[in-house]
């Protein structure tokens, strides 16, 4: 498993998954990257950009359309639109409290959820809102579900990766079927599969979600930092 002296890659998260594990999913233009539409609408720029980064990003994405900057410090010219700003947490998981999660490799209740599964993820996702989530989305990483009289009320994702760690993404559990451990069940599934294969895994979560971030706690997360999420539109 990496080491904490590998956690700058998650100084720049979006980056480093563009440039690396995700590259195959990348558009790019000069020092601006994004994702192919339909996957994600995650966007970086260097960390100290120049006009021309922006003036890339910019043309890469067209008039008008969302660049979602995600913890991204740095602040576009005044000509593009605030869309959002939102206060949350990066945290990592710090290998203990269920480090050696028992038995849920062979929870017989969890499935893997594939491209078939996507019309189904997509009700899940607009019914509980963990957030974005478009109909590519599951093409980032492994995503597992647990189901209720073959109805997908329950699922767990990952979602950026940059080198040695593995993100933790779109944990939601429809609304009848909350109170029975079942995102617990998931992310301890998640989190062994990532271990398993030598990666850390880490989350991100907003700051006024105090229920997601005492569960995140109680499975071993620790806040890495403090971050504020951006969004914003293109001239």
């Amino acid at each position: 498993m990496t080491g904490l002296s590998d956690a700058d890659a998650l100084d720049d998260p979006v980056g480093q998954s563009l440039r690396g594990h995700h590259a195959h999913l990348a558009r790019r233009l000069g020092a601006a990257a994004t994702y192919e539409p339909g996957v994600a609408t995650f966007s970086a720029v260097p960390a100290e950009p120049d006009a021309q980064a922006w003036a890339d990003l910019a043309k890469l994405l067209g008039p008008g359309e969302f660049a979602d900057m995600f913890s991204c410090p740095a602040v576009p010219p005044p000509d593009w639109e605030p869309v959002f700003v939102l206060e949350g947490r990066q945290m990592i998981w710090a290998g203990h409290a269920c480090s050696e999660p028992s038995g849920v490799e062979t929870d017989s209740g969890i499935v893997e959820l594939g491209v078939e599964s996507v019309p189904e993820m997509l009700d899940l996702i607009e019914r509980t809102r963990p957030g974005p989530f478009w109909p590519r989305t599951h093409e980032l990483g492994t995503y597992l579900g647990i189901r209720e009289g073959g109805k997908l009320v329950a699922m767990v994702g990952e979602r950026l990766k940059p080198p040695g760690w593995t993100e933790i993404s779109a944990v939601c559990t429809a609304p009848e079927a909350r109170g029975r451990g079942y995102a617990v069940r998931l992310l301890r599934a998640h989190i062994a599969r990532v271990v398993a294969r030598g990666d850390r895994p880490f989350l991100h979560v907003a700051e006024e979600n105090s229920g997601a971030l005492a569960l995140y706690e109680r499975l071993g997360f620790e806040t890495r930092k403090h971050v504020t999420f951006r969004g914003f539109r293109t001239p």
